[in-house]
């Protein structure tokens, strides 16, 4: 049965864990709804992309290459092995999803059956280095993602083993796993690109099989000992320069740190090692208190796609690669679980509907690989390191496959379970089904939830429940049944005898709010940005008069705002601004510009900028002279 598959997140029942995750068909957004509208676009869109993209980009021949199918040189990157197996992942979890989609089933089918082909006799698997350097294998941890793909491969293994469907790729990735664990069980080696850690724990999670943990654990606490060569851009690019116990900044490329931080939490909880979760919320203090983005995008250097230093976040050169987004989304996640902290869903919520969604078109085919803040006029964007429109396919695809495997199993994410009670972290209109002390809960959700703040939940069990209710750290004023909440932690607790089914409304205000930045923060000092709920605004060239130049437009601090409608914009905002045109062309000089002409703005959620045509837009405005 679909409602009783495990989702990619399952911690045993002896680790230590404040939260429960729900089976993944516990939860079923409904049609119409945002996130059930981009779960269907994405099985009915962006899979079958990803599907397609696999063959015409080359991945898939890297492997026919291995057994012999196919001839000719590699195509792409050294390990778009993973872009496979993150498509395998999205695939078993759409099929968890819909059991019957006969042509995905097939497409797991046969490429599990060609992964296991390419398989070597010891349980080696990698197309790159089995065909064009096996001399090498094992050898250039530092840069040949050997244990990033194997990661890839046991992910998408566990989606498989809990949706039912890919036994030959769950013996598959067991055999390579098992080669994992006696080849690096006693030698002082790691990856240069976490992954195989978070993925090693949640094998074990499937199995019981300890040494998969314990691996886990060791590559953990090799890391920060300089083993890797940093000959490319350094030892904290790989996040080798300091023991995990140890670290008290994030640092480095993006994606490998929040990887890894995903395995030290997914370790912590299972081992019950404090020690090793602290470590994870230093980091955590650090990344989102001085190096993450409105949009809850991190990264802000293109060179190395690396956290900057405190308080470097340009707009403009934001990195805010997509898959670290995902990452971000699925550390907080796992720190949700561990401690109940009302922080980690708020930070899900923000990059869930700001930096993941805006990273895909609403044709559900086209992606940014990178998110700006702010794109400039007279952007040259014809090369795909920093496009000025989402393109179908990367040479690097990492994200597009990282995008359709979580949205696949996105209800994984909304609600958990503790002794008593249930608990909303995020809020989407559809039902609620599972069990709560043995007792069964369903829970049926109606919002217009993020453009609408109110939310009905009409509860029904016949036992004793608490029903906890995040309370955004956005949502001042908040109401549960017209009273003001009476907020803990986070949460709004609600008890009632629910017996018969009782409905609580609660109401989350989400009027249009102006948001300044940190005085640090010198690349946007003396500009403003626009929010609403959980929604970052931008404007956009097309939505400014011909000749307007988006530069020279500036926010009135004291506008009105009102709400607006656009095609395919449930929520526009109209604001007041003024047009304030250089009056030199001098690049530096002594004079001042003076008071524009007034100008009606509008502006759009974040994520759906890019959608009508390319052009600039940006987050972040400068406040007009008054």
């Amino acid at each position: 049965m679909t409602e009783r598959i495990l989702g990619p997140v399952h911690p045993t029942s002896a680790a230590r864990s404040a939260l429960r995750p729900l089976f993944l068909g516990a939860v079923a957004f409904a049609p119409g709804s945002l996130l059930g509208d981009w779960q269907d676009r994405n099985a009915s869109r962006t899979l079958p992309h990803c599907v397609e993209q696999l063959d015409a980009a080359g991945a898939l021949d890297n492997l026919r290459r291995v057994t012999g199918e196919v001839d000719g040189d590699r195509r792409n990157m050294w390990f778009s092995d993973s872009d496979v197996y993150k498509t395998l992942e999205a695939a078993a979890w759409q099929l968890g999803r819909d059991p019957g989609d006969a042509e995905l089933r097939a497409f797991l089918d046969t490429t599990a059956a060609l992964v296991a082909k390419a398989q070597e006799d010891d349980g080696y698997l990698n197309s790159a280095f089995t065909v064009d350097k096996p001399e090498l294998k094992w050898r250039e941890l530092h840069w040949s993602h050997e244990l990033y793909c194997a990661g890839h491969l046991i992910q998408a293994a566990v989606a498989a083993a809990r949706a039912g469907v890919g036994a030959q790729l769950v013996t598959v990735a067991r055999r390579f796993a098992d080669l994992i664990v006696e080849r690096f069980g006693d030698v002082d080696d790691v990856d240069g690109h976490p992954e195989i850690e978070t993925a090693l724990v949640e094998l074990y999670r499937v199995t019981g099989h300890r040494p998969y943990l314990d691996q886990a654990l060791r590559f953990l606490d090799l890391r920060g000992r300089g083993l890797l060569d940093g000959e490319r851009f350094g030892s904290r690019y790989l996040q080798d320069h300091e023991p995990v116990r140890e670290a008290d900044e994030a640092a480095g490329h993006v994606v490998r740190q929040l990887y890894l931080l995903a395995g030290v939490v997914d370790v912590a909880v299972e081992i019950r090692d404090d020690a090793l979760l602290d470590a994870a919320r230093r980091l955590w203090a650090d990344a989102f208190g001085a190096k993450t983005y409105l949009t809850g995008a991190q990264g802000s250097r293109h060179r190395d796609e690396a956290f900057g230093d405190p308080y470097e976040l340009p707009p403009d050169r934001a990195y805010g690669e997509t898959c670290a987004a995902i990452a971000s989304f699925q550390w907080n996640w796992r720190m949700l679980l561990a401690t109940g902290e009302s922080r980690y869903a708020d930070e899900m919520e923000r990059v869930l509907y700001n930096a993941i969604a805006g990273s895909t078109a609403v044709d559900g085919t086209h992606f940014f690989y990178a998110n700006p803040l702010h794109l400039r006029t007279g952007h040259d964007g014809s090369h795909e390191d920093a496009p000025s429109q989402r393109l179908p396919w990367y040479s690097c695809a990492c994200c597009p496959p990282n995008l359709a495997r979580l949205v696949a199993s996105l209800s994984g994410y909304v609600a958990t379970t503790d002794s008593g009670g249930l608990q909303v972290h995020l809020y989407a209109a559809g039902t609620v089904q599972t069990t709560v002390d043995g007792v069964d809960v369903r829970v049926e959700t109606r919002t217009g939830y993020p453009w609408d703040g109110r939310v009905e939940l009409t509860v029904t069990t016949r036992a004793p429940l608490m029903l906890a209710l995040r309370i955004p750290a956005w949502a001042e004023g908040a109401l549960v049944d017209g009273a003001p909440a009476d907020v803990r932690d986070g949460y709004a607790e609600v008890r009632r005898d629910w017996t018969g089914g009782a409905t609580v409304t609660l109401e989350l205000p989400m009027p249009a709010r102006i948001v300044r930045p940190h005085p640090r923060i010198d690349a946007v000092r003396g500009c403003a940005a626009v929010t609403r709920g959980p929604l970052v605004y931008c404007l956009e060239q097309a939505d400014l008069p011909g000749g307007v130049t988006l530069e020279d437009v500036r926010l009135d601090p004291a506008t009105p705002f009102s709400a607006a409608s656009l095609p395919d914009v449930p929520v526009a905002l109209t604001a007041a601004g003024r047009v304030e045109v250089p009056a030199s062309a001098e690049l530096y000089g002594s004079g001042t510009s003076a008071p524009g002409e007034p100008i009606d703005l509008t502006l759009i959620p974040y994520f759906l900028w890019g959608n009508r045509e390319p052009g600039p837009m940006r987050v972040w405005l400068p406040l007009a002279l008054i």
